[in-house]
């Protein structure tokens, strides 16, 4: 591997450590506390957001095929991720904005921020798919991306669990749903939801909300851009392995 692969090989085994490592005291109080938190909430209003969460997704995910980049052909690693990480900063700076602005109009706009901010973590993702390679148009792909996010933000088990089910994108392929009805997605808005509630929630107070929505916003793309960068990186060096054992076997 050239020098740039090399270097972005050891960070990202440096990420699937910090991704596999054992839930610790706090994360597993943290969601002891979320799911009673959850049991205390009627059926009906689980069903609500799910179906909500769900089709705000599914909006996104799937009617977004004509505003989305065709996959970046014939490029390094490096060069892929030089406009990878010049398109987190553009999505962090636009996210972040947009919190600052629904922090500090108060408890409605904060609500109306919700299904925005899904918008522009989807449409990042659809991007930084597009620069590795990847085609969106393609169900699986649509699927992956979903799997990053969930990914990204879930409770350090359901990072764990997640993370196992796509570390060998190519086997687990065939396990994919046919329908993306079928995808999990009560669990997929009840971790979304307990991981980004009580930083949201302090969105919502006067004076301060503009600042936390601010740095919230940023730090929530920030985390969903190193999730993605990290489960491609683990696709595209394990093809580039593949194609320097069959140069070597050449010789």
């Amino acid at each position: 591997m050239l020098p740039y692969e090399e270097q972005a090989y050891k960070e990202l085994e440096l990420w699937k450590k910090k991704t596999l490592k054992k839930p610790g005291f706090f994360d597993l109080a943290s969601k002891g506390i979320q799911n009673r938190l959850n049991k205390l909430i009627p059926e009906k209003v689980h069903n609500a957001i799910t179906v909500a969460i769900e089709k705000m997704i599914k909006a996104v995910l799937f009617g977004a095929k004509y505003v989305t980049k065709k996959p970046r052909v014939d490029s390094s690693l490096q060069l892929r991720e030089a406009f990878v990480k010049e398109r987190i900063q553009f999505y962090r700076k636009t996210a972040s904005a947009e919190g600052a602005v629904t922090g500090a109009g108060g408890f409605l706009l904060g609500l109306a921020e919700f299904p925005v901010l899904i918008g522009i973590k989807m449409k990042l993702l659809f991007d930084i798919a597009a620069l590795y390679g990847y085609d969106v148009k393609d169900y699986r792909e649509r699927l992956y991306i979903l799997y990053i996010f969930q990914l990204a933000f879930s409770s350090q088990q359901g990072r764990i669990r997640v993370f196992k089910q796509i570390s060998d994108w190519n086997s687990y392929i065939g396990s994919l749903p046919e329908d993306v009805d079928q995808f999990d997605w009560r669990t997929f808005q009840q971790e979304y939801r307990d991981y980004i509630d009580l930083a949201k929630m302090a969105q919502l107070i006067p004076v301060i909300g503009a600042v936390v929505g601010a740095i919230v916003n940023y730090k929530l793309i920030d985390k969903l851009g190193e999730t993605a960068m990290n489960c491609y990186r683990m696709r595209k060096i394990s093809s580039l392995k593949i194609i320097n054992q069959v140069k070597k076997s050449k010789f």
